[in-house]
Order: C-alpha cells, then sequence, then structure tokens
C-alpha cells in the first residue's frame, strides 16, 4: 500500500481571484468587469487546469525514479460530463471558487452551467471509464485513459413532435479548455496498402507498403485525484493529414478532390459510433478503433524504450486494460510491434502480449460482441490481418488438441465463416478476463466463455463496477453530504466509503430520518425548479418521483415501465381513487440513431405523457415527463430527488448497471429485478429494503427452451391486455403503436415475440410497484429503508473497484 501525502490546498479565496484575473487578462485582454461567462469559464479551468499540470510533472517524475508499473485503459467511451466542478471539488477549492467568482461579479452557478458536457459517450460504459479515471488518481496509481477526440460528442437530443432527433454536439467549443494538444508526441497510423515481406541477416521483415497514413495528435485531458497530488491524462487522440491540400488540384477548382485526404482523416473523429447498418459505417468503425489503438500502443512502447531501452520487460512495467470488445486490436498490434519494429520472435511476443493485456466483458448481447467482415479487415489493416489469422490458427490448434471437439473449435473460433470476432480474441489474448457484476461473470463463465473457461480457468475473475461516490454523493447532494458528515465524524467516507456503513446505526433515530426526509424534499424541489427553468415544465414536489433514465435499450425494457403506468391510467379513468399517492414518472433515455423500436419507444412515451397531461382526471395524480437530452449534468440534478429507482431489464441481460448505484447512494429505493448488480444490492439490502420482481436468469433460460407463448398470457391477463391494446389504439396526438403490439406478441424484423418477457414479468412487476406505493404511505419506513441504501452502497464505490482491479489483475500498488 502507498501511503497518502500529505497535500496543501493550491488557492486561498484571494490568490484565486488573483489568478482568475491574471488570466483573464493574460488570456482575453480584459479585466473582469469586461469578461463574458464564457470567457469566465475558459479562465476558471485554465487556472485550474495550471494546478493540475504542475502536479502532473512531480506524478510522472516520481512514477520514474521509482520504475512503477502503469495502468492503460482503453476505451472508446469517456463520459467525463462537466470538469470545472469536478476539478475543483477534487483540488478541495470548490468553496474558494465560489466566493471568488462571487467577488469578481459572477455566479458561481451560471459558470458552472456554460460548460458543456463532454459527452464522448453512450451510458454506462463510458461513465464507468470516467469514474474510474478519477479512482485511480485518488489511489495513486500511475495510469492514463485513451481514446478518440471526438468533434462531436454522442449526439444532443432533441424533442419534435415527440420523436427523438439528434442534432450536432458540439461538445469542443468551450470544452476545449481542458485539453493540452501534444503535437510533438503525434504518431503515425497506417490504413491499407500491401504487405511485403523480405528476409534480411537471417530475419523475416514485413513492411507495409503504398499506406494511407494518418497523424495522430494526442490532446490531453488531465485527471486530478482527491486529497492527494497525484494527478493522471486522459489522452484523446485527433487524427489529421499527413498530405497538405493539393494546392494544383484547388486552383483548378477541384476543391473537393484537393482537400479529399483531409476529409477522410477529419471523418475518424467526427462523431463517435457510426451506424455500421452499412458496409461504409462498418469501414469507418473499424478505422476508428484501430486508430486509436494504434497510437496509443506505439505511444506506449515508445515511452517504454525511452525509459528502459528495451520491451522485454515490457508486460512487467505495463498493464493495458481494454474495456469491452472495441479496443481488442490493441492484440495485434501489439504484437506486430513486437515482432516487426522490435524483431522478436513470435513466442517471445506472445509472451509478452498475453501478459500485459486484460479483458473487461461488459455484455452479454450478441450485438455488442463484435464481429467483423473478414475481407475488410483484410483491405483496411493487411498486416493486422496476417497476425490475426495466425493467432487464430494457433488459438484454433490449442482448442482442437485440448477439446477433440468440432462444436467447441467452432464455439471458440476467432476467424470463423468470413468473420474475425473480437471477444474470442480478447479471450485468446488476454491475461484476465472479467464481468462486472457477480451474476454476469457466472454467465461469463457458464454460458458466453464456457469453453473457454474449461480450458483456461485462472483467466475468469469478477470485479463488480463501481461511481465514484465522491462525484455522485458528495459532490452533488451536498446536503446528504452534510449529514453523514455529522452521524459519521467527518469526511473519512470520500476515502473510505465503508464508512457510511455507520449509518445504520441512526435507523431508529426519528430525528436522524426526519432530516434525510427534508434533504430528499430540498433536493425534489430543486429539481423541480431546474425542470422549470430549463424545460418549463411543472412537477408536483408532492409525488413520488419515479425514475427510469439509462440508455434505451428493449432489455432495459423501459417499455415494460411503460405498460404498468398505461395500465395505471386507465385504472384511474374506471376509478378516481385508484390513485392512493401522486406520481411522476421520469423518463431520461436517448436511442441509438439507427435503433429504430428504440426510438419508437421514446415516442410512445412522449404520447402517453401528452395524452395524461390533457386528461383532468390525471390532475395532481399521475404524470409522465420525457426529460430531452439526458446527460451527465441533467443526471447530477436529478439522482438527488430520486425516490424510487427502475432497474427492471430482463434477468441475465444487464452485466452490472452503475445508474442503480448513484440512485441507490443517494437513497432512492430500487424496483428491479435480480439482474446484474441487483443481484449484490439485494445480498447488502434484502428483500425489506428493496422492491424485487421477475423471472430470476435461470428461470428466463428455462422459459425460452421450454417454448414462450406471449400470446397466453396476453389472453390470460386482462389488465395487461386493456393496456397492450391501448397500443394499437393509439392516444390523442393520433399515433398508434401496432408495430409495438405485434412486436411482443408475434414478433418481427427477425426478432422473437417478447424477446425480453416484458409480458411474462408485467403481473409481478405491477405487484411491486403497488408494494412500493404501500410503502411510501408510511414515511418513518420509507426514510428508514433510504438510510439503509445509502448504508449499504458503500461497496459500490469506484474506489473499492479499481482496488480490485489493482489487487488481483494489474498487480500495482495503490494508497
Amino acid at each position: 500500500m502507498i501511503s497518502r501525502q500529505n497535500t496543501m490546498t493550491p488557492f486561498t479565496t484571494e490568490s484565486l481571484e488573483k489568478a482568475l484575473t491574471e488570466k483573464l487578462m493574460l488570456n482575453f485582454s480584459k479585466t473582469p468587469d469586461e469578461a463574458t461567462d464564457q470567457e469566465m469559464m475558459r479562465a476558471c479551468a485554465m487556472v485550474i487546469r495550471d494546478v493540475m499540470s504542475l502536479r502532473l510533472v512531480g506524478t510522472r517524475k516520481r512514477t520514474r525514479q521509482e520504475h512503477r508499473k502503469q495502468v492503460h485503459y482503453l476505451s472508446m467511451e469517456f463520459l467525463m460530463g462537466r470538469s470545472l466542478m469536478k476539478n475543483a471539488y477534487n483540488l478541495e477549492v470548490l468553496p474558494q471558487l465560489r466566493e471568488a467568482l462571487s467577488h469578481l461579479g459572477f455566479k458561481a452557478a451560471d459558470i458552472f452551467e456554460m460548460e458543456p458536457d463532454a459527452a464522448l459517450g453512450n451510458g454506462g460504459l463510458g461513465r464507468l471509464a470516467a469514474c474510474y479515471l478519477d479512482s485511480m488518481a485518488t489511489l495513486e496509481i500511475p495510469a492514463a485513459g485513451y481514446s478518440i477526440c471526438y468533434e462531436l460528442g454522442l449526439f444532443r437530443q432533441k424533442i419534435i413532435e415527440g420523436e427523438q432527433v439528434e442534432l450536432p454536439d458540439h461538445w469542443k467549443d468551450l470544452g476545449s479548455a481542458w485539453l493540452v494538444p501534444k503535437p510533438e508526441e503525434a504518431q503515425e497510423v497506417r490504413f491499407g496498402g500491401t504487405v511485403r515481406e523480405f528476409w534480411d541477416n537471417g530475419h523475416l521483415h514485413t513492411v507495409n507498403e503504398n499506406a494511407t497514413t494518418v497523424l495522430a495528435v494526442p490532446c490531453d485531458m488531465v485527471i486530478a485525484g482527491y486529497g492527494t497530488e497525484h494527478t493522471n491524462i486522459l489522452r484523446l487522440w485527433e487524427p489529421h493529414s499527413t498530405k497538405p491540400m493539393d494546392m494544383s488540384l484547388f486552383s483548378r477548382g477541384e476543391y473537393l478532390k484537393a482537400a479529399e485526404e483531409e476529409a477522410m482523416a477529419d471523418s475518424i473523429a467526427k462523431v463517435l459510433y457510426p451506424d455500421d447498418s452499412h458496409m461504409e459505417g462498418k469501414s469507418l468503425r473499424l478505422k476508428q478503433q484501430y486508430f486509436f489503438v494504434s497510437a496509443t500502443v506505439q505511444s506506449i512502447t515508445m515511452k517504454h524504450l525511452a525509459t528502459y531501452g528495451t520491451l522485454k520487460n515490457f508486460h512487467e512495467k505495463n498493464v493495458i486494460q481494454i474495456n469491452d470488445t472495441h479496443p481488442a486490436l490493441v492484440i495485434p498490434e501489439l504484437m506486430r510491434i513486437l515482432i516487426d519494429d522490435a524483431g522478436m520472435n513470435w513466442e517471445e511476443a506472445w509472451e509478452i502480449t498475453t501478459h500485459a493485456v486484460a479483458y473487461t466483458n461488459h455484455t452479454v448481447l450478441a450485438e455488442a460482441l463484435e464481429r467483423w467482415p473478414q475481407i475488410l479487415m483484410e483491405r483496411r489493416l493487411p498486416r493486422i490481418w496476417q497476425i490475426i489469422l495466425e493467432i487464430s490458427n494457433r488459438w484454433q490448434r490449442r482448442v482442437e488438441e485440448y477439446y477433440h471437439d468440432p462444436a467447441k473449435t467452432h464455439h471458440m473460433a476467432i476467424v470463423w465463416n468470413g468473420e474475425v470476432r473480437m471477444a474470442n480474441l480478447c479471450v485468446a489474448g488476454s491475461m484476465a478476463v472479467n464481468g462486472v457484476s457477480g451474476l454476469h461473470s457466472e454467465i461469463l463463465r457458464k454460458d458466453l466463455f464456457r469453453d473457454s473457461c474449461g480450458m483456461e480457468p485462472w483467466k475468469f475473475q469478477n470485479v463488480t463496477n463501481g461511481i465514484d461516490h465522491r462525484r455522485w454523493l458528495s459532490e452533488i447532494n451536498p446536503g446528504l453530504d452534510s449529514l453523514i458528515r455529522d452521524l459519521t465524524g467527518g469526511s473519512e467516507y470520500l476515502h473510505d466509503p465503508l464508512v457510511l456503513k455507520k449509518l445504520d446505526d441512526f435507523a431508529g433515530d426519528k430525528a436522524v430520518l426526519e432530516r434525510l426526509a427534508e434533504i430528499k424534499r430540498e433536493n425534489k424541489e430543486r429539481f423541480v425548479k431546474h425542470a422549470k427553468w430549463s424545460r418549463d415544465l411543472a412537477l408536483n414536489p408532492d409525488s413520488i418521483f419515479d425514475v427510469q433514465a439509462k440508455r434505451l435499450h428493449e432489455y432495459k425494457r423501459q417499455l415494460l415501465n411503460v405498460l404498468h403506468i398505461i395500465s395505471l391510467y386507465q385504472r384511474l379513468r374506471d376509478d378516481p381513487n385508484a390513485v392512493v399517492h401522486p406520481q411522476t414518472f421520469l423518463f431520461g433515455a436517448k436511442a441509438a440513431p439507427g435503433y429504430v423500436v428504440a426510438k419508437r419507444i421514446i415516442h410512445l412515451i412522449n404520447s402517453l405523457a401528452d395524452q395524461i397531461s390533457h386528461d383532468p382526471c390525471c390532475k395532481d395524480k399521475l404524470q409522465v415527463v420525457f426529460l430531452e437530452n439526458y446527460r451527465v449534468s441533467l443526471a447530477e440534478v436529478l439522482m438527488p430527488a430520486s425516490e424510487v429507482s427502475q432497474q427492471i431489464s430482463t434477468a441475465g441481460k444487464e452485466a452490472s448497471g452503475t445508474g442503480n448505484m448513484k440512485f441507490m447512494i443517494n437513497g432512492a429505493l430500487t424496483v428491479g429485478t435480480l439482474d446484474g448488480a441487483n443481484v449484490e444490492m439485494h445480498d447488502v439490502l434484502g428483500d425489506e429494503n428493496m422492491f424485487l420482481f421477475g423471472l430470476h436468469a435461470d428461470e428466463v433460460v428455462a422459459m425460452k427452451r421450454e417454448g414462450y407463448i406471449p400470446q397466453r398470457i396476453y389472453n390470460e391477463n386482462e389488465r395487461l391486455r386493456r393496456a397492450m391494446d391501448a397500443l394499437r389504439a393509439g392516444f390523442r396526438d393520433g399515433v398508434s403503436y401496432d408495430d409495438l403490439y405485434q412486436r411482443l406478441l408475434f414478433g418481427s424484423g427477425g426478432s422473437p415475440a417478447d424477446d425480453y418477457l416484458l409480458l411474462a414479468d408485467f403481473q409481478s412487476y405491477c405487484d411491486a410497484e403497488k408494494r412500493m406505493v404501500e410503502a411510501y404511505q408510511d414515511k418513518e419506513l420509507w426514510n428508514r429503508m433510504s438510510l439503509h441504501n445509502i448504508a449499504r452502497s458503500g461497496i459500490f464505490a469506484a474506489d473499492r473497484a479499481v482496488g480490485e482491479y489493482a489487487d488481483n489483475i494489474w498487480h500495482v500498488p495503490h494508497k
């Protein structure tokens, strides 16, 4: 273990005022009286960034002097959100910054709100990566994150006539204040061309000729740890053409052709996750993945060589963690460098690679276990294809010798039937494979990778996901933070989240429970004001805030939530006394642009919201709200105000979830299935502190194996049938959702009927919601349950998760 360093707060209010004033004058030629909010936001970022950059120099110096092993965390997504408040908080200067801005004539809230979200991700995968960066810095692990410096974030969601419309998200307009370009560390990445082999001095040499070269320029975002001077980076690669514009073509008026090379390079970082339903989209996604992987591995190996003069000990001083299959090409790329550039033989290079790379699997869904067309790999990455093919052949021979079973060979193959299976490549080429919750890791061992686990059981581990509890509790919920400090005797929980367990001792203290209720009420009222100011929404703070906020996907079952609300609405129409307590159902979600069914569900939510808002019988009893453009900064206001957390995925489909943890740590109670990390939440909470429903994972498998017939449930359950029929009939906006009705009962587009078992779990879900509302009537009971949720959430902190990676997979010391 590494001892915690004694740190000093880098600023007083007065010194911070002076620094901001000087930064405005030096960079914008303005005094505070003349500066705009945007200029002040940039000045704040630059001042904070300067402090972190100085600390980064010290961190790197200590790392070199101590020859410490370094962690390299590769992810296509880093959903960072806003950085100003977070960095000021981690540097422990947030109060000083608020005061300094006030003294200079600015409102701190306006300056913080000015910053765009760095939405370089789509959901839990990217937000998890961001949380882990914070924990790695706080635990003083020398580490760096790597991704692409996307020109646009995922997209800015606009709801027009109930439907999602995707607009460009220009996050870099102000967000670039956090980026430090490092053109001197640029790397060349090659695509296409031909491979030429020749012998020289008894060694076979391989050269990629006539390739298209793209320059990868790093832009570094500095990541500060909390309560430490240790600092890491997130390195985002920006593509540039290596060829200048052809001025002769430009002069002849052939403007597009003149800029062709530049446009090709720019396209790589234009947008996260281009639609890959066509070959051009697949090609671009493959380019993106190889671009950032190749640049990263070249950078890492180059720095290692500068320090040690050899790559033979690379695996002893570096570990590369790949976050899902997107960075899987790190395996053949590292092999390429070790063989082609360092001159190693295959066996030596493979030994180093398979002791340097670790793989985190995040899903069991087939659609997310990437498979690339072989012909695309051959054309775009000819040398990488050669190496993958050799890996595949050697792996296949091992499988055949071990199992002597063609079925298992087929299941475990890396290259098969014209496809490259990236998950199998990751398993073959990694020293460790981990799932992200207990249930998920069991499914990997016993189902998805069962044959690989049988051959190499020592590789398979579990690290349940975690969240940055400093951001998702202390920073965004100051009232709750204050209560915790009072009850636990200080701020120790910020470094040791298990200290939260002390809150259990106050479950019988009525004064504490009343104060907890007051904090929740204040957070609800704050969200009501935010909704009114930002969206002109009128919300009822006396209602139950029942929230489902996450990526829109059929397996997450927002549609099940909707069917229950339709049913509740129908019962209210039948009996005005059917709703015993006002309920506000809040949805926040983005659907992938090409995911037609998910976008239809968003439209359905908005149609239902419109219907209910115009029906007088629902006034002050029932409300449905779709929160447009859900993102990190909106979640930071929503989660402290939430009272019910909907975690209702089909059992066995959600790998872990992290939204469930963020709601839990803010005192919301979970209505959920035993899926993902909900299982571990149930282990610490028991039946009495959450509202469970639905089939278990093994029951889901059994039901599908035996032949699931959703029409039978539809016919037998009148409540369900009425809700389903309402989809066909449509709502006051004249839109019918017969397509969703048909999809649930009969299937469509190759999807089986009710593939995610909404109808099978419908009645159980309605019963759980009923139990939840009944519990809400007993305020003391509800607040006690809420307190237990907060108290037992400490194990879901990212510090714990990163500590497990450090101890069991990376083998690096930490604080």
